[in-house]
This record gives structure tokens, C-alpha cells and sequence, in this order.
């Protein structure tokens, strides 16, 4: 996942229209004609690939050349390339899809999109196609997030998880240690306000994607997909909520219920807090503020335990096609190229993103990379999220709860039980 679940999740539509969109083309995608004779055939590759590219500001320019990138190669398809903000980027595809108008031919997908997608028939499978080449190059763990009910409907992109980022000068002036635990950087707040007026950390409220390294540090989790089984509300969910309640109520931490993502960065730029969960994607961000001047100011650590655990989410995007796409073809081997490992080196170096290709990570280049030593570890450790088409939709009812705790119109114990109970409204088979 790349900044988390901010995406509006779209009303589910009817059946009836996802069969629409795959069986009659997708109307208005944006293509500029089938290229059935290219890709397997052997013909050459012609015609409009639309791309929904859902990168942030920092890496979005340097998206746009790698896809571009791809015309020099295939001189007659001209790459439509559309930044989409990610937060409008689900809802935006959904309702595209459902219209049979306006969808495009290939998106960056989150990685926690591509079975809800899949499974209202938006997605085109690729197995058997030229867009999954050398896939016993992607890592394993990159995999599972492409594949519903046996098929597999995107190619690995980028992978991610969360770290601690933290401003060396801030701790060394405050006498105090990389916090290993929430417990930890709890005590260590008073010493931070004290001796540089930072406050310890910025805990992201608005964002659910943002509270699971809480949930998982009490050794919980939000379902059990093999045996479907709630399990946000037993114990370790009603410690996660109060964690997060303890760090803001006691100033160890500032939060905001909206524009959660802007305010934090700004906020660890600026130097006015020490401490910040965030993901490899906000690297050259950070870096490009004041406090952060001397890049190896910026260190990251492993996301603080809680009182059982450490853990933080896997992560990342994936590349898809849409079913009802005029261009398949080249579609196809646009996301063979964009997944190839030759444009993951250079998204490597140029925005310190993952790989997904284990290859890539035995370039020179990459392998001395300091946050592909720090995160490549993580990454390997990270948790597996549930992927299952309701997946995405698991967060919404953590965002309202957050927010209650945090606000005190609820207590943890309720904000747990009201999570659970959402959950089994969702997951009908579920207990």
C-alpha cells in the first residue's frame, strides 16, 4: 500500500454492469484502437495506452518519463499517461469501469484493490499473456496481492511497508534512544518537548492503514481469512485503540482528523516533531525540507512494538489492465514493461521505491541503497494483509473508530466492538 487507505470506497454496482464493462469493451477507454495484431502474434504494437498513474507529487514526474519511456520502444503507441490523486483513484476507476466509459487501458493499483476489483469483473486476467514475464523473479511475498480465486490480475510493481522515520539532531539534542517500543517513545516525550519544543511524534488518526502496526503490536490482527474469523475486537484491537488514545492524550504525540498525510510531512520537515510512521514513498519528500537539509539527518528505524509484538503492513502497488480495454495488446506489454526489471532499477534510484524483482536487488546500485537496507528487511517482514475482495473495504469502519477514540466519543472497548460488529455485517460468513 502506498499512503494507506484513503481511498473512497465507491458503492458496490450491480453484477450486471461489471459483465457489461468486460463483455462489451469498455467503451470510451481511451484507446486508439485494438492492436490484436502485435504482442503474441507478432505484430508490431499500435494505437493509445491510457495509464491512471496514482503516484504522489515527489515521484509523479519521474513516473511519467518511465511510462513515456515506453514509445521508445514501440514507436507506434503513444502512452496517455493521467496522474490520478490517490484518493480519488478507487472511486474514480469504479465508477469508469461500472459506466463502460472512460476507464483506462492499464493502472497503478494498490495492492489491496486488485481482488476487489477482480471480482466485479473490471480486470483482465493476465495469465498466459506478455504482461507476466520472468515471474520467477518477483519476490513471493509480492505475489499474493495479484492473485483472486486462482487467476492473476496484476503484475508486481512496488512493495513497501512502514517504518519509523526520525530526526537524528531532534533525539541526539534530547538525550534519548530510537524508541523500540510505543511504551518507549511514550516516555521519551517529555525529554523531546523539553529539550527541543518537538513534540515526540505525528500519529497519523485519519488513516486506518496507519493503525495497524498498533493492532499487530498487541498480537492482533483485523480477520483471520482462512478460518473467517473477526479479530479486531477481541483484546489486542481494544489495546490498540488505547495506545493511540494514551500517546495523544498525554502530548506524546499530535494528530488530525483530516489531511493527515500533508500535515505529517510537513511536520517532519519543518523539524517541529522528532518522529513519523511513514513508507519509502515519502523519502525525497522529507528530504526536501528544511530539517532535513543534511540528508542523513533523516534515519529510519523499525515501526515501535507494543506490549506483545512488532509488525508492520506489506504494502505496495501493482499494474493492471482493464478488461474492457480496446489496446490489450498493448497493454499487456506496457505492464511487461513498466514490471520490468529494467524500470524498477530506475525507480529504485531515482525515488529509493522497492523492487518487486528479487534481480534488482543484486545491482550494485540498488544494494548500497540505505533505504533498501533498512526496508528490503522490513518488507520481509511485514504482515500479510487479508486478500480478499473485501479488503479495501476493512479499513472504513477502523477510520470512523479511530476517530471516535481519539475524540472521546468512544472508548476503546467500544470502538473495538463497533469495528467487530461492522465486519460481520460485511463478511456474511464470518464469526
Amino acid at each position: 500500500m502506498r499512503r494507506g487507505i484513503r481511498g473512497i470506497t465507491a458503492t458496490a454496482l450491480v453484477a450486471g454492469l461489471a459483465l457489461a464493462a468486460t463483455a462489451c469493451g469498455g467503451g470510451d477507454s481511451g484507446s486508439g484502437g485494438d492492436s490484436g495484431s502485435g504482442g503474441d502474434s507478432g505484430g508490431e504494437l499500435s494505437g493509445t495506452v491510457t495509464f491512471w498513474d496514482t503516484s504522489n507529487d515527489a515521484e509523479k514526474a519521474t513516473y511519467r518519463k518511465l511510462a513515456e519511456g515506453f514509445q521508445q520502444e514501440h514507436p507506434k503507441v503513444h502512452v496517455k499517461y493521467v496522474n490520478v490523486p490517490f484518493g480519488d483513484a478507487n472511486a474514480k476507476f469504479k465508477n469508469a469501469a461500472g459506466g463502460n466509459s472512460g476507464a483506462p487501458d492499464v493502472m497503478r493499483t494498490e495492492v489491496a484493490w486488485v481482488a476487489d476489483f477482480a471480482n466485479l469483473g473490471y480486470l483482465a486476467p493476465l495469465d498466459g499473456t506478455p504482461a507476466l514475464d520472468k515471474t520467477d523473479d518477483y519476490l513471493p511475498q509480492a505475489v499474493g496481492s495479484t492473485k483472486f480465486k486462482g487467476k492473476t490480475y496484476a503484475a508486481p510493481q512496488v512493495i513497501d511497508t512502514l517504518g519509523l522515520f526520525y530526526n537524528k539532531k531532534l533525539l541526539k539534542d534530547a538525550g534519548v534512544e530510537v524508541p523500540k517500543t510505543f511504551d518507549e517513545l511514550a516516555k521519551a516525550a517529555k525529554k523531546i518537548k523539553a529539550k527541543t519544543g518537538a513534540t515526540a511524534l505525528y500519529l497519523r488518526g485519519d488513516d486506518p492503514y496507519w493503525f495497524l502496526p498498533y493492532l499487530y503490536g498487541e498480537g492482533g490482527d483485523m480477520v483471520n481469512a482462512r478460518d473467517k474469523v473477526v479479530e479486531i475486537d477481541d483484546g489486542a484491537g481494544v489495546r490498540a485503540f488505547k495506545t493511540i488514545k494514551g500517546l495523544v492524550d498525554s502530548k506524546a504525540a499530535v494528530t488530525d482528523a483530516t489531511d493527515g498525510y500533508e500535515n505529517q510531512i510537513k511536520a517532519l520537515k519543518d523539524g517541529t516533531v522528532a518522529m513519523a510512521v511513514d513508507g519509502p514513498w515519502d523519502i525525497e519528500a522529507a528530504r526536501a525540507g528544511k530539517a532535513f537539509k543534511d540528508k542523513k539527518n533523516l534515519g529510519v528505524a523499525p515501526v515501535p512494538g507494543g506490549s506483545t509484538a512488532q509488525g508492520s503492513p506489506q504494502g505496495g502497488w501493482n499494474l493492471s489492465v482493464y478488461a474492457g480495454s480496446k489496446n490489450l495488446q498493448a497493454s499487456y506489454a506496457f505492464v511487461k514493461y513498466m514490471s520490468s526489471a529494467k524500470v524498477q532499477q530506475q525507480t529504485n534510484e531515482k525515488l529509493s521505491l522497492l523492487p518487486t524483482r528479487k534481480s534488482v536487488y543484486e545491482v550494485p546500485a540498488v544494494k548500497s541503497n540505505e533505504m533498501v537496507q533498512f526496508f528490503k528487511p522490513a518488507v520481509d517482514g511485514a504482515v500479510q494483509r487479508p486478500w480478499i475482495a473485501e479488503g479495501n473495504s476493512l479499513f472504513e469502519p477502523v477510520k470512523v473508530q479511530m476517530n471516535k477514540v481519539l475524540t472521546g466519543a468512544a472508548s476503546p472497548q467500544q470502538a473495538a466492538k463497533a469495528t467487530g460488529d461492522a465486519y460481520r455485517k460485511l463478511l456474511k460468513d464470518y464469526k
